[in-house]
């Protein structure tokens, strides 16, 4: 498993880092907040809408394509995909004018279309992923995604650096001065998305337009709890990037405070980036294990290093602020304070997700929707209550306290369902001890900036290397049968 997590990481914690330098550019670039705002509300509803059109048929297609040919589920899922995706096309060229009234883009709607291109050819993209995962092929896989996301930044640089420079004229004429920046953002995210689809050819051309009703229907009645999830789970990752808008008072510069949120919630990338990629391997991998004998133990096994490496990846950001904090704007990092609890909440959600392994495995995902709806539920509210008194501040509490009660309610129904014997107390442990050293570091150690680092450096190794070698020490051995 840590072998296509690495081989998976290539094709998900590269690109994102790249994709991730663009930030500095950005929090430059748009040095009105408002500005950046906009472009981190954009990217919230398009998280949504791949959701949408996907519908949990990803995870559909793993859990049927180990019960039939893969190729006949792929081209069921296939086709189910192309037809909706068409069928949202259509209403969006319909109808993008009202929709960006609705969304107060009013003056400018093209954002709306070239937003639901690049959500069209990625939902349209996402099983031929999916089937690449399923036959192994992580470098395929890892190439196209770095590709798309090298051309994705050599075209921002090209749009907002190089072509306001030498062509403001036109970029004026096509877009205003307001706007002729921020489009461009979205249309090299088009043009990468569009290169990503031709990539994925060979598999198209073995593609063929059929639908197996039974199949389909099947599923269906699996992946709409996954979609209700899914849904849901986007309401706990984005709604605040939209309810802030709404929320927050005309004189509270809500847009400003978006694009600061979302610039510092940026600086959590490498915990983002360790879960994505963790995932894209976890998944065909439980449902590969989970017929064996041992397989709730190695489950647990799993989790143990899960947090380990979650909780390296906090000490490595927050005991290197000083470092981190340059990859934005000065006028953005008045957010810093928000950085720590964004890194803990999207640990936390990576601890839920290996613990939803239980309702998968045992077809009970309407279990897992329940879980789901509740956590959208108490984000609504928390954000409802937080944001107008604490602005983003009140998004980012609400964020770590509503994964806090997902996780645990998914472990205590789960091992009534599915019991798999985590090491909860141990868990527990290492997340106290490094916790303190957060504290110990950014509280007590007021040293000179280098004698700093190298004490961070030293509380890092030594709960690395506590933590692994307890961890080694106490994995047991396969026997001479094993």
């Amino acid at each position: 498993m840590a072998g296509q997590t690495a081989v998976y990481g290539m094709g998900t914690i590269v690109p994102r880092l790249l994709n991730y330098m663009l930030v500095p550019i950005y929090t430059r670039v748009f040095e009105d907040q408002a500005t950046y705002g906009q472009i981190t509300e954009l990217y919230a509803y398009i998280a949504f809408l791949m959701v949408f059109l996907t519908y949990g048929m990803e995870t559909a297609f793993f859990r049927y394509a180990q019960k039939n040919d893969p190729k006949k589920v792929f081209n069921t899922t296939m086709s189910a995909i192309l037809v909706t995706t068409s069928v949202f096309l259509l209403f969006v060229f319909l109808f993008y004018k009202p929709i960006a009234n609705w969304m107060q883009y009013s003056g400018n709607s093209e954002y709306i279309l070239i937003v639901a291109l690049i959500v069209a050819f990625d939902a349209v993209s996402a099983i031929p992923f999916a089937m690449l995962r399923k036959l192994n092929k992580a470098r395929k896989f890892a190439m196209i995604r770095l590709v798309n996301v090298f051309l994705t930044v050599a075209l921002n640089l090209l749009t907002i650096i190089a072509f306001p420079v030498f062509f403001t004229h036109i970029a004026v004429q096509w877009f205003g001065n307001e706007t002729g920046l921020v489009i461009w953002v979205f249309i090299s995210n088009f043009l990468a998305s569009v290169l990503s689809l031709l990539m994925l050819g060979s598999l198209f051309r073995s593609f063929k337009w059929s639908f197996d009703s039974v199949l389909l229907k099947a599923m269906l009645r699996y992946a709409w709890p996954i979609l209700v999830i899914g849904l849901a789970g986007m309401v706990n990752e984005m709604l605040d990037k939209i309810l802030l808008k709404y929320l927050l008072k005309p004189e509270e510069q809500p847009m400003a405070q978006l694009g600061i949120y979302g610039a510092n919630y940026k600086l959590g990338v490498l915990m983002t980036l360790f879960i994505q990629m963790f995932r894209f391997a976890a998944e065909p991998f439980f449902f590969a294990e989970a017929e064996k004998k041992d397989a709730p133990h190695l489950f647990a096994r799993v989790m143990n290093y899960f947090v380990i490496v979650g909780l390296l990846i906090f000490l490595t950001v927050m005991l290197y602020m000083d470092i981190f904090k340059i990859f934005i704007g000065e006028r953005y990092r008045e957010g810093l304070y928000i950085v720590p609890i964004v890194l803990m909440a999207n640990l936390v959600n990576g601890v839920y997700y290996n613990l939803a392994i239980w309702y998968k495995l045992t077809d009970r995902t309407l279990s897992g929707a329940y879980i789901a709806l509740g956590g959208a539920a108490i984000t609504i509210v928390l954000n409802i209550l937080l944001i107008p008194s604490f602005g983003y501040h009140g998004a980012a509490w609400t964020r770590l306290l509503t994964y806090i009660l997902m996780m645990l309610v998914s472990f205590y129904w789960g091992q009534k369902v599915y019991k798999i014997p985590y090491n909860v107390g141990r868990l527990l442990v290492y997340a106290a001890v490094a916790l303190l050293m957060f504290f110990v570091s950014k509280y007590f150690i007021v040293f000179s900036p280098v004698v700093n680092i190298a004490l961070n450096t030293l509380l890092i190794g030594l709960f690395a290397f506590v933590g692994f070698r307890y961890e080694m020490k106490h994995t047991p051995q396969p026997t001479a049968d094993e």
